[in-house]
């Protein structure tokens, strides 16, 4: 992955991360998203180098959106204002707990979001945790306190089936393709599709939606960095949520700025 984002692209991906007025200023490194990136194999390096820059600026736009600080009129534009936000902002954050007997919530620990996914809910705390190696169910402020561990949570993410979905990893990698019923719902390969894995109970299927278009923004303005073309099927306009489980029990929270 190092070789596709260097700390100079990281740099210019991210390139307000670091303002005064984002909150997460000083969180985010390079070093941390590079740690993070290696410890889960295939994550950006699967397929040919054009394969591999999608996945990556996919990535960086689904969570740049979640995390993001930009405004329509923001210097360098809203798109250039990624990772802004560590953890999920309101005033206070809701403690996002579901009743579970696997991950039951711990007394006075709340769950929402934090890290560049937004990772929320105590029945994603407990998986991620156990996969990346923290107690999520008793420690989830170490997502907004560990740059390595918080990056790690969103790569874990992107890399997981949820079933009834894909991996947002094996969409952008060119390893899922629709099914009679994908294509019934109107789900097609590409980054759209990754943006009903993460949050198309609420995004997809009305027409256009202001905050996949902000995702798409993001996404475009990577791939220019890297130099490479968009794909097809971006928006997910027309495509129908992934099964009602999924819809019930939204995996990410969006960030409110």
């Amino acid at each position: 992955v190092s070789s596709v984002i260097t700390e100079s692209i990281f740099n210019d991906l991210l390139k307000h991360r670091n303002d005064a007025g984002c909150k997460a200023k000083g969180f985010y490194s390079y070093d941390a998203f590079i740690a993070a990136a290696n410890a889960f194999p295939g994550f950006g390096t699967i397929g040919d180098l054009t394969s591999q820059k999608r996945e990556l600026a996919a990535f960086f736009g689904q969570t740049s959106h979640e995390t993001t600080g930009g405004w329509p009129t923001a210097p360098d534009g809203p798109y250039a204002w990624g990772y802004c936000f560590k953890e999920e902002q309101g005033n206070p954050p809701g403690e996002y707990c579901q009743a579970s007997s696997q991950w039951p919530c711990a007394s006075g620990k709340r769950y929402y979001g934090r890290g560049p996914v937004q990772i929320s809910w105590n029945y994603n705390y407990g998986p991620a945790g156990k996969a990346v190696g923290f107690d999520g169910i008793n420690n989830p402020d170490i997502v907004a306190n560990d740059a390595t561990v918080s990056f790690k949570t969103a790569v874990w993410f992107w890399m997981t089936e949820q079933s009834p979905k894909p991996s947002c990893h094996n969409v952008m990698a060119g390893g899922w393709g629709p099914s009679g019923s994908d294509t019934a719902a109107g789900r097609a390969a590409g980054y759209g599709v990754v943006t009903n894995i993460i949050n198309g109970g609420l995004e997809c299927g009305k027409g256009s939606d202001s905050r996949q278009e902000d995702r798409i923004g993001f996404y475009k303005r990577y791939c220019d960095i890297l130099g490479v073309s968009y794909g097809s099927n971006l928006d997910c306009n027309s495509q129908k949520p992934f099964g009602f489980a999924a819809q019930s029990q939204p995996r990410l929270i969006k960030t409110v700025v």
